[in-house]
């Protein structure tokens, strides 16, 4: 069975489990919509959430982009200089133990209410896996490796970039792929502390209007791109790195 397929049936199934559960218990629309009402209104005010999911999609990939670039430039930093690894490892413990909503109205403050602010809070909650994950794989390359390396009068760059980047890319993809998944989370707080746009924005207000039914459309919005985002990732990640783990495979 095709991995598309599990999708469907999961999908479909988790739908009748929600339309059964509000039919039986008569829950309120204000309460909790079913998934019709909620297609329905998805539909109606599809340009709106159309124009609301271009920003917050943006913020994503921009954010995702330079956590990664940042996150490979930092981890390369404390693998070849260990007296700032030193320094550089409580900075990233702390910038990942502090909560997120305790910056953000920092970060608006300091970066406005654009995209910048949003943009950056997605980089600082993916900051930390992606450097992370690839610092671990830039530690553990194979010392028999090395000492080959060595034994044939290799130079450090040449052992770098032919011995040591390829040994950790399975490793970074670990950790692109968890941030990936956390990368419209971070969006989405940026958002919701202070925006003008965005999925997050939208929710907001429709939350503060008691348009659930608008809620819950913007969320599955935000759900369907979240899916599709990883998919893409991770489909690009095996292509990129076919020695790496298969992840979901089609199979």
């Amino acid at each position: 069975m095709s991995l598309l397929l599990r999708g469907i049936i999961v999908v479909t199934g988790l739908f009748l489990l929600w339309q059964l559960l509000v039919s039986i218990f008569q829950i309120p629309a204000y309460i909790l919509p079913t998934p019709i009402e909620v297609f329905h209104t998805w539909y109606e005010r599809l340009g709106t959430i159309l124009n609301e999911t271009y920003f917050t999609v943006t913020e994503t990939i921009l954010g995702l982009v330079l956590g990664i670039i940042f996150g490979c430039f930092a981890a390369i930093i404390m693998t070849y200089f260990k007296p700032l690894s030193w320094w550089m490892l409580p900075i990233l413990i702390i910038s990942q133990a502090l909560p997120t909503f305790a910056i953000a109205p920092l970060l608006v403050l300091w970066f406005g209410y654009g995209m910048a602010s949003k943009i950056v809070t997605t980089l600082l909650m993916i900051f930390f896996p992606i450097t992370s994950s690839f610092y671990d794989g830039l530690s553990r390359t194979n010392t028999d490796w090395l000492d080959l390396a060595k034994t044939m009068n290799a130079k450090k760059w040449r052992i770098f970039t032919v011995i040591r980047i390829p040994a950790a890319l399975p490793s970074l993809a670990s950790g692109i792929r968890v941030a990936t998944v956390a990368a419209p989370l971070g969006a989405i707080v940026g958002e919701w502390v202070g925006a003008s746009k965005g999925l997050g924005f939208l929710m907001l207000n429709a939350n503060a209007r008691l348009q659930i039914d608008l809620m819950f459309a913007a969320l599955l919005t935000l759900i369907v791109f979240s899916l599709i985002l990883y998919f893409i990732v991770n489909k690009i990640l095996k292509l990129l790195i076919p020695w790496g783990p298969m992840v979901y495979s089609a199979k």
